[in-house]
């Protein structure tokens, strides 16, 4: 899921980078706070609110229609740079609950480096309908009527213009007077670019990472830069496994097939679609790895580890082929991986997709991220994440098909999706541009092993030119949304590389921007 991807901001030590880092770690920029956690002011040594205070704003509920009055949604701020007249740096970190992503303030980020290298504040604000900022008191498809891109485009610019912002002279901070610069990453970074199509001309600069701007039904090429930068033997063995997988899965030797399941500790599974789609959690792995991810890596490489080393020697760069990993991937399950996913539930319990009265499906209580995204993704954006098309090569089983991903949006959904019904891309990509985007002052930072690399601008599926207008940085050893993160570019030269020109990109659009008002055009 793509919530998960921008989890890695949130989740990383920032203090040290992975051992897998080929470049020593640099040093960390300095950052003045106060010993029980409180910020500093940079300049008058103040001390300041703690970065997790929660804040509220009056958002209205439907901006089609102001008359159904407004609801409560959560934002956060941290001024220790600012000095008036400076930037205000403003994120969401999209489909999430916002409170575990208090690095998006701090210089940690590269928010808090564009805040800090123009005597900015950073302001997040929660998106609604995630965390407790719900427009209505539940997550009912009656509600969620109100939960599309376009009102999340709408809550920006409504708090952007409306706000008043916790901090002396917080309340003549519009964009109108300062200059604010949107960064977002992941779907947030898509929500980054789409603002800019669709509100040109309301914000100073905008800083999109991973942003996934073409919606796309099946993103099969998730997989690509997992399979193309994963350890080549770990590589060829999955390819294999899941060849043999298939072949069992689909024959008709019912022996066969219950032994397979058995290896897995999958018996009482009853679809084989399930089954087939349970095998991408080892491989959704990948989502968390970059140099600051620390013990997260390890969740991806014990995986492979399990598959290609037998009384501590690795197996050479052909691996040990089909037959062997499938058996091995198979004991990794059953030798804790299984209760690691699925604690003590059964397996239909933990991981069936045919069960219409499973509270996963039918609970329409807020704070449920994963409800929330899915009408995005059932509604507006896609990316169901399946099987390479034949004869490509493939790491995922061709079991589970587009057919199943909609399928899942009906059980979620019934009164919405009647039928199983594929979601409605091509009205998000004519709305927003899509791989089209063709916009001004605004950077694309990207990474080669994101596995959403091929929804970005920098995907091989397009061309996007690299523009001064609308810059693009992609680097070789960056992840999802690398660039975001201080260390990630301490950690690792290429991303480095993105950040400083993402860091002189924002700087030009923000001369550019005071120049216009002060009419020095």
């Amino acid at each position: 899921m793509l919530h998960l991807l921008a989890a890695l901001l949130a989740a990383a030590p920032l203090t040290q980078c992975f051992s897998h880092a080929a470049i020593p770690p640099l040093p960390i920029p300095p950052r003045i706070s106060a010993g029980d956690g409180a910020r500093l002011h940079s300049q008058s040594g103040e001390e300041l609110p703690p970065v997790d205070t929660v804040y509220t704003f009056d958002q209205l509920i439907d901006h089609n229609n102001p008359g159904l009055g407004t609801f409560q949604q959560r934002y956060w701020s941290n001024w220790e740079f600012y000095q008036p007249g400076g930037v205000i740096v403003f994120n969401t970190p999209g489909e999430s609950n916002a409170e575990g992503y208090m690095p998006f303030l701090t210089n940690d980020s590269i928010n808090g480096q564009i805040a800090q290298a123009h005597n900015g504040a950073t302001v997040m604000l929660e998106h609604r309908f995630y965390g407790f900022s719900n427009p209505l008191p539940d997550l009912s498809v009656e509600s969620l009527r109100f939960h599309t891109i376009q009102q999340a485009i709408d809550d920006l610019e409504y708090f952007a213009k409306n706000a008043k912002l916790p901090f002396p002279g917080g309340d003549q901070v519009g964009p109108d007077k300062v200059p604010w610069v949107l960064v977002g990453g992941s779907y947030a970074g898509a929500l980054t670019a789409f603002t800019n199509v669709n509100k040109p001309g309301l914000f100073a600069a905008y800083y999109a990472s991973s942003a996934v701007v073409e919606s796309i039904t099946n993103l099969w090429a998730w997989f690509e830069p997992v399979r193309l930068h994963m350890p080549q033997n770990c590589s060829l063995d999955v390819q294999a496994a899941i060849a043999r997988f298939d072949s069992i899965l689909t024959g008709k030797n019912q022996t066969a097939i219950s032994a397979l399941k058995a290896s897995f500790g999958l018996e009482d599974l009853a679809h084989p679609e399930d089954f087939a789609v349970a095998l991408k959690n080892n491989l959704w792995a990948w989502q968390f790895l970059g140099p600051s991810s620390g013990d997260d890596a390890s969740v991806f490489y014990d995986f492979c580890d399990a598959l290609e080393v037998v009384d501590g020697a690795n197996a050479g760069p052909n691996g040990r082929g089909g037959e062997y990993a499938l058996a091995a991937w198979g004991k990794y399950w059953t030798d804790g991986y299984y209760t690691s996913l699925c604690g003590d539930m059964d397996a239909e319990t933990c991981l069936g997709s045919y069960n219409a009265s499973d509270t996963y499906f039918t609970s329409t209580a807020i704070d449920n991220y994963d409800r929330s995204w899915m009408w995005i993704v059932c509604n507006e954006m896609g990316f169901f994440q399946n099987s390479a098309p034949f004869p490509h090569p493939t790491l995922v089983s061709h079991v589970w098909q587009d057919s199943d991903d909609e399928r899942t949006c009906q059980l979620f959904f019934p009164t919405a999706f009647p039928r199983p019904t594929p979601p409605p891309v091509e009205r998000t990509n004519f709305a927003y541009e899509g791989w089209n985007v063709h916009t001004t002052n605004i950077y694309f930072g990207n990474g080669q092993r994101d596995p959403w690399m091929y929804a970005t601008v920098s995907s091989p599926f397009t061309y996007v030119p690299d523009t001064p207008e609308q810059s693009i940085g992609l680097s070789e050893g960056g992840f999802h949304c690398s660039d975001m993160i201080t260390l990630e570019g301490q950690c690792d030269a290429s991303v480095l590389a993105v950040q400083k020109k993402g860091l002189a990109a924002i700087a030009r659009y923000l001369a550019e921007w005071k120049a216009a008002k002060t009419g020095a055009y």
